[in-house]
């Protein structure tokens, strides 16, 4: 289910910094300063631009919004209006002024890519993981943006088999997302995806692995969710709704038929929810899975009667969470009920009402459980504990249940892929700060691990010139905040030091300490790298994540704010030098410390942020809105209409002096309309006191994600820190 985390294009829980900006774009309209349009910009006075830029002045076409008696006027409400050639022109002109701008940082931009895409191996392989027949894996070729999907029947000394490679997909088009979405039972049948325009729509296509034929069944504009039943020919998927892109359809669609005629098995009635489908590992059953903020609902069958009956595995219910998987006689179901950190159950086949439950991990208060691996004689569990992961590894019978030891003071790790249960080896995934992404292999028997592969980082990079610690701030309310950070070896704490602290705080998406060579960057220029994990996550927990949204959303704003000040009490760096960065939700967060503290910051970049929280809210054509009243509240109660109005973003802009700002958006995303940043940058424009630099960068051909293939991303990244280091004077 997507969120304003994904409103993380990235996984709020991937690497921090591994950033969304949006591609640069040369444009041939420009917004003069009078708020008139012309259509060209003869050369003279592009040249013109190019010496004294003067930024975009948007018309102002007042709009009263009426919500419960109390009327906001919104100047730039026009900017709505994605097809209005005039709304294109005003967005143009913003990239010609960013660009004209940021001319300067060019020679530099290219030079901390080019420095970026030194450090990565542009030949690379993931590690193959044995499913059934065939080892599957991944890989990149030099000078190329996008993978190459592969596998090898038996040993990986078998002559490989191409399932799809990316590139040819995406050749010809300015973005391109998508790949495999599945292998069919005999694993000869692929299902894949293909979305060129960024808004998540996607066309299903279907490819013969054994003759290399494609198929000619296309499923067009659906989600791309799918889920294979046992026959290999029929398959099950999610479409959206196409004007908010909730799912909530999912159909059935059997290879040679006409998509038009698929049988429709279930809809998603309640505006709240929306629905998925999935395999079980067992691959016994088919799962639709409904869910919203504070409630979830299953229906199952057998993976082997494509064409019967979904059954409901138990009622939906309100401030019930829970999600199944299946193994022999039993389902097992991670839940909340009585739990709020969640507990595992177990139930049989054959009775899976709440009464015939039995509890397999009780309850913990300081413990919060995440996901689960089952193998035929493990049980592999993930953990957070005072903010860190844990893998708990539990044998079915007898002792021996133990924990990884990881050993530094900030990490990261997780359950990898693990597709068969006839195994007393466990795949998981480490990184830090300071180390690479590495994969493992865990004999759970013998405890002994092997490192099947760390990323390599290309360039000289030696972990040991680099320092990764862990900080705890003191927020307004006494809580104390975790601080997550790594830094160059040999910096003095004199308070002259740069420092970028990344936050997001929503949905409760831990953010996770991890590993990134495009950081290094900064790094290697003297910039402290740091992670607040605010309230809003669930690195502390389930109430974590409860004391940062509703009624409680201020807490995060309030810890991101007090882990920059302990950063400068503990002299790493002073407002003079420190530096803020958040996309999507957290371009939300973004939006809040601007207004509630902007001297505490020298520059902020907000990615895709989402900033006009109570218009967005109130629209339910938008998509997100309705499923995510639980999260942020529903402003047709008007306590919630308050609340959320004293912190958004867009309404709180004052005439006062605020940071300097980058901010990103992409024209067709899906998740933050690009009209909240523009709409945000138009009024700090007209209202803020200061100089300071105000740029916006529209990606007129992307989504939420920003641009697509991995060096067009690196360049966004260069972007952003070219931004960064020229507010420190540092050129080269």
């Amino acid at each position: 289910m997507h969120s304003r985390g994904a409103r993380t294009g990235t996984s709020p829980s991937t690497a921090a910094d591994e950033e969304e900006d949006v591609t640069m774009r040369l444009t041939s309209r420009l917004l003069l300063t009078t708020g008139m349009f012309i259509t060209s910009i003869p050369a003279a006075l592009a040249a013109q631009v190019q010496q004294d830029p003067a930024p975009p002045v948007a018309k102002v076409v007042p709009q009263e919004l009426v919500t419960h008696g109390h009327v906001r006027v919104d100047d730039y409400f026009w900017l709505r209006e994605r097809e209005d050639p005039e709304v294109i022109a005003y967005l143009e002109a913003e990239n010609a002024y960013t660009d004209a701008l940021t001319a300067h940082t060019k020679v530099f931009q290219d030079a901390l890519f080019e420095e970026m895409k030194a450090r990565i191996d542009e030949t690379d392989e993931s590690v193959p993981y044995k499913l059934d027949d065939y080892w599957y894996y991944t890989r990149w070729e030099e000078g190329r943006e996008y993978p190459i999907y592969a596998r090898r029947r038996d040993t990986m000394e078998a002559p490989e088999e191409v399932m799809l490679d990316a590139n040819e997909l995406a050749e010809g088009h300015g973005f391109f997302s998508g790949g495999p979405r599945g292998v069919s039972y005999d694993q000869d049948i692929m299902a894949f995806a293909t979305d060129t325009v960024g808004r998540r729509f996607y066309g299903v296509g279907f490819k013969n692995l054994a003759t290399g034929e494609i198929l000619d069944d296309v499923i067009p504009n659906v989600t791309g969710n799918v889920a294979w039943a046992n026959d290999n020919r029929t398959l099950f998927y999610s479409k959206q709704d196409p004007e908010t892109l909730r799912p909530y359809l999912i159909y059935r669609h059997t290879l040679g038929t006409d998509p038009s005629e698929d049988v429709l098995v279930y809809e998603e009635t309640d505006e709240e929810f929306s629905s998925y489908v999935y395999r079980t590992k067992s691959k016994a059953y088919i799962v639709i899975g409904s869910s919203q903020t504070l409630s979830d609902e299953y229906r199952y069958l057998d993976a082997n009667d494509p064409d019967g009956e979904f059954a409901v595995f138990l009622q939906r219910q309100r401030n019930h969470e829970h999600s199944i998987d299946h193994y022999q006689d039993h389902f097992y179901i991670r839940t909340n009920d009585g739990a709020e950190n969640f507990r595992l159950m177990r139930t049989p086949v054959g009775d899976t009402r709440r009464a015939a439950w039995t509890e397999v991990i009780a309850h913990r208060d300081d413990v919060l459980l995440g996901g689960f691996e089952i193998f035929s004689d493990y049980l592999v569990v993930s953990e957070r504990r005072d903010g860190l992961p844990q893998l708990r590894i539990m044998p079915w019978e007898g002792e021996g249940a133990h924990y990884l030891d990881f050993g530094v003071p900030t990490y990261w790790a997780g359950i990898g892929t693990n597709p068969n249960f006839e195994t007393k080896v466990l795949r998981y995934n480490y990184s830090s700060m300071t180390t690479p992404m590495s994969v493992y292999d865990y004999e759970m028997d013998s405890r002994e691990r092997e490192l099947l592969k760390r990323t390599e980082v290309l360039g000289g990079f030696d972990p040991a010139d680099y320092v990764t610690e862990r900080l705890w701030a003191t927020a307004d309310d006494g809580v104390r905040v975790p601080i997550s950070l790594v830094y160059r070896k040999g910096i003095e704490r004199d308070g002259g030091n740069p420092l970028l602290l990344y936050g997001y705080g929503s949905y409760g998406s831990s953010m996770s300490a991890t590993f990134s060579s495009s950081r290094l960057s900064l790094l290697d220029r003297g910039f402290v790298y740091a992670i607040a994990h605010v309230r809003g996550g669930m690195e502390m927990g389930r109430w974590w994540y409860e004391d940062g949204k509703l009624l409680n959303k201020k807490n995060t704003f309030t810890d991101f704010i007090a882990c920059g000040e302990h950063l400068v009490a503990a002299g790493f760096t002073s407002p003079d030098h420190l530096y803020a960065m958040g996309g999507s939700a957290g371009g939300l967060l973004m939006g809040a410390i601007v207004n509630i503290r902007p001297e505490l910051f020298n520059g902020v970049v907000a990615r895709v942020p989402w900033v006009d929280v109570v218009t967005t809210m109130l629209d339910e054509s938008i998509p997100l809105t309705t499923s995510e009243y639980d999260e942020w509240g529903n402003p047709n109660d008007e306590e919630y209409y308050h609340y959320m109005l004293s912190y958004s973003p867009y309404d709180q802009v004052e005439a006062r002096d605020y940071p300097n700002l980058l901010v990103t958006t992409g024209l067709h995303d899906s998740q933050v309309q690009y009209w909240e940043p523009a709409k945000w940058v138009a009024k700090l424009r007209a209202t803020k006191t200061d100089d300071n630099r105000l740029i916006i960068k529209i990606n007129m051909e992307a989504g939420h994600g920003g641009a697509s293939g991995r060096f067009r991303r690196m360049q966004e990244t260069a972007f952003n820190y070219a931004f960064l280091l020229d507010l420190e004077g540092i050129s080269q």
